[in-house]
């Protein structure tokens, strides 16, 4: 019979059959979670029923338990809900220093049947470590003579945190004589230098303190300061230099403490204490002084920490010699680790296609194979892409792959994708090979051009100069090539009064307009069409944009006087009577400017007048009023001179001349003079010369009365025969071309009768008598007739009772 003891020895070997037989069916290829440092303790990291695909219950049923080395990862597994829980918050930096990714590998382990399950806890990093400069100050010696530009190295910050929240960057207060570059060394990391900018003087200032300051990536980002003590040294004129500017040397990983790495040489051609070198390391991290020291008189370099190549793969070292005088010179040793895995996984590329269309969904890109020189667990390897691109890696037989996407893609969206296909082994430690490819997508016509603007407004100034560039319309296609290639094209208008091509063009490759003559306001304000911009792309796509061009106006016209004429055969003569009361209306003078705005805003001014004091002007309306009693003395004629103005910049005016007779009543023809006395034969001659001039006068009225009636006549005869001939308005104006307020220039009660000749050079126009003294002027405005033709007669009329 057994003893206990030899019961317990066999049930012991048969578990431990069942343990090697499960971890032998255990997943070879381990799961990944992924977790942020610093997370709260009781966080949840992920359902292993999900991530796991295992049903609900079986943890419970089959005793699952989270395995890991020496059990020190604090995490906690719900066998009822699946769920994995964090038992304390992780600190990425003690856990796996700078190593990146900071992988944590643990099994689940579950019996009945046994089954282990391999799984990595990648733990993210956070900006929670501040740069650290392992000196809070830096003294540097230099001499007086140094060139302007000279670099001088400072000592690193350390930063805990890795990628981007490592240190980025350094900056140093401000300062005249320096400022700071950057270098980065072949390890990737950053050394701040110091540059000279201004010569130093030992005299004049021996010493100068500037901050140092790192700052990282993070964000917010952090930093670390340090002082800077510059000690300006008297004059050495001979820098050490080293035997090489750059050292490499491989070493085994395995190497033993003390072992000579190195030996590095500088000489210096100065003399005496100038002459006489130390070595020191420069820009060192504090891994760098763990693990390696130099010896200062000989620039011998050994190991005194142990190497990791999983830790890290190389080192650069920074080695400074300076002299007595304080001069140095420096030099690079770039130390290799040798892992014990000496072959990484190799990919072998068998189809390749690039630039791939866009548009077409599962397209072939890239057919590669994978292979590991090693044997063993060394050479299985797990291939694998980023998962944030449209792009899917499957397997075909064993170790081929090929790659294809997801779906169709947008050129516009992005005309390039850079794929790092990463193969990695799974021996000890594991090395990893990447493999990145380029693939552009080609462009196919499926976007229109688009206007940088629905419609486009310009303005010009009228009177402009031909071929006077008025502004320019804008497309763009999101295509390539010839695809994005746009023409531009004015576009037919729908208005047959507007010949567009012979007032605009455009310019087709850069869509610049152009008024190819010069634009008249009075003839043409505004007008608007359409813009074309088509690509050259297989089919052609186009868009347009609706162009509103206004024309500016410019004070281009004089002011027009209507009443009195000024260029009648005849001057016309206004009757003042002597009762007149101050204030009394002499006359008006009517005037008209085709600008508009406040070019056509007219004024009045007196220039000239026979009796400067007798007569006033309204600057506004052109109302000729007296300002005093008439007297005996008065002169029974009078002549003014007006100034008619416009508002324009600048002004523009003309003049008219005023006769102004004073009568007694309005049935004399004219004032008698006073009697004084004269000499008889005077009076003789005088009388001789009014019997003249009075029978000149009626005959010139009754010439006058004939013309006019003949001239009516004709008129309206030819509106008769034409229809688009001669226009003469019934009745009264149109309203809003009436000056009622009395500050216009149409407010004498006058009715003007006006016939305009289509087809001719000529406007006529002719002034009737007053039909009532009630009735205010009506004069058409610019509705009766817009034309280009120019004005070459204008005959005007005044008959007063």
């Amino acid at each position: 019979m057994e003893t206990p003891r030899g019961c317990y020895q066999q049930t012991r070997q048969v578990l431990l059959l069942f343990v090697l037989l499960g971890m032998s069916q255990a997943q070879a290829e381990p799961r990944r979670l992924s977790v942020v440092e610093e997370t709260l303790s009781g966080a949840l990291i992920g359902n292993l029923v999900k991530d796991l695909g295992l049903k609900v219950g079986e943890l419970s049923s089959r005793g699952a338990q989270v395995v890991s080395k020496d059990n020190k990862l604090p995490l906690q597994l719900n066998i009822n809900t699946g769920d994995l829980l964090l038992s304390e918050s992780l600190d990425r930096e003690e856990l796996c220093g700078s190593t990146e990714p900071c992988l944590l590998h643990f099994q689940i382990l579950m019996k009945n049947p046994l089954q282990i399950l391999q799984v990595e806890l990648q733990v993210s990093d956070i900006n929670d470590n501040s740069p650290i400069f392992l000196e809070k100050e830096m003294v540097l010696e230099i001499p007086e003579n140094s060139p302007v530009g000279a670099v001088f190295l400072l000592e690193s910050a350390t930063d805990l945190d890795v990628g981007t929240n490592a240190v980025k960057s350094y900056v140093i207060s401000q300062s005249s004589h320096f400022h700071i570059s950057m270098r980065v060394n072949p390890d990737g990391r950053k050394y701040p230098e110091l540059v000279l900018d201004k010569s130093l003087d030992y005299e004049e200032q021996p010493e100068l303190s500037l901050i140092l300051t790192a700052l990282d990536g993070g964000t917010p980002p952090r930093y670390g300061t340090a002082s800077v003590r510059v000690e300006v040294m008297d004059t050495n004129d001979n820098s050490p230099e080293f035997e090489h500017m750059f050292y490499e040397v491989k070493i085994p990983e395995n190497s033993i403490l003390g072992s000579l790495v190195i030996t590095v040489t500088a000489w210096d051609l100065d003399s005496g204490i100038n002459g006489e070198l130390s070595y020191a390391f420069s820009h060192a991290s504090e891994d760098i002084q763990k693990t390696f020291a130099i010896n200062k008189n000989s620039g011998e370099i050994s190991l005194i920490g142990y190497l990791d190549f999983e830790t890290t793969e190389s080192y650069s070292v920074i080695i400074k010699a300076t002299d007595r005088g304080g001069l140095w010179g420096k030099s690079t040793v770039r130390i290799q680790v040798m892992d014990m895995n000496d072959n990484s996984p190799e990919i072998s590329v068998s189809s390749f296609i690039s630039p791939i269309p866009e548009n077409n969904p599962e397209t072939l890109v890239m057919i590669f194979s994978i292979q590991d020189k090693d044997s063993g667990e060394n050479s299985r390897m797990v291939c694998s892409i980023p998962e944030d691109l449209p792009f899917v890696l499957k397997s075909s037989i064993e170790n081929y792959y090929h790659l294809e996407t997801e779906g169709p893609l947008d050129r516009e969206s992005r005309a390039e994708y850079n794929i790092t296909i990463m193969v990695t082994d799974l021996g000890t430690p594991r090395l990893t090979t990447q493999h990145t490819i380029t693939v552009q997508v080609s462009d196919v016509n499926d976007n229109a051009p688009a206007f940088t603007q629905t419609s486009y407004t310009l303005f010009v100034q009228e009177n402009n100069s031909p071929a006077l560039h008025i502004g320019t319309i804008s497309a763009t296609d999101s295509d390539s090539g010839s695809n994005a290639h746009i023409t531009y094209s004015l576009l037919p208008t729908d208005d047959p009064q507007l010949a567009l091509a012979s007032i605009i063009s455009i310019n087709p490759d850069n869509g610049q307009l152009f008024a190819l003559r010069a634009l008249d306001y009075e003839s043409l304000q505004t007008f608007q069409f359409h813009v074309g911009a088509t690509d050259q792309g297989s089919p052609v796509l186009s868009s347009q944009a609706l162009v509103r061009v206004h024309v500016l106006d410019a004070n281009d016209n004089e002011p027009f006087v209507l009443y009195p004429l000024q260029n009648a055969s005849a001057p016309c003569t206004e009757l003042l009577p002597r009762a007149a009361e101050p204030g009394y209306l002499v006359t008006k003078v009517v005037a008209v400017d085709q600008d508009s705005g406040q070019n056509a805003w007219l004024s009045f001014q007196l220039l000239k007048a026979t009796e400067p004091g007798l007569f006033t002007v309204w600057s506004h309306n052109g109302e000729v009023r007296t300002s005093r009693l008439l007297s005996e003395r008065d002169a029974p004629k009078h002549r003014l001179v007006l100034l008619v103005k416009d508002n324009g910049d600048p002004p523009c005016s003309a003049s008219v001349t005023l006769h102004v007779l004073l009568v007694d009543g309005f049935s004399q023809p004219y004032l008698p003079l006073p009697e004084v006395a004269r000499d008889p034969v005077q009076d003789e001659d005088m009388l001789t010369l009014y019997l003249v001039i009075a029978l000149a006068s009626v005959s010139s009225l009754f010439l006058l009365s004939v013309l006019l009636f003949i001239g009516v006549r004709l008129c309206r005869r030819a509106r008769a025969a034409s229809l688009g001939g001669c226009s003469v308005p019934e009745g009264h104006f149109p309203g809003h071309l009436v000056d009622v307020s009395g500050t216009g220039t149409l407010s004498q009660s006058y009715q003007y009768e006006v016939c305009l000749t289509r087809g001719t050079g000529t406007n006529e126009f002719k002034f009737l008598k007053p039909i009532s003294p009630n009735l205010p002027l009506q004069f058409p405005g610019k509705e009766m007739e817009e034309s280009s033709t120019v004005y070459n007669s204008l005959e005007l009329f005044n008959n007063h009772n």
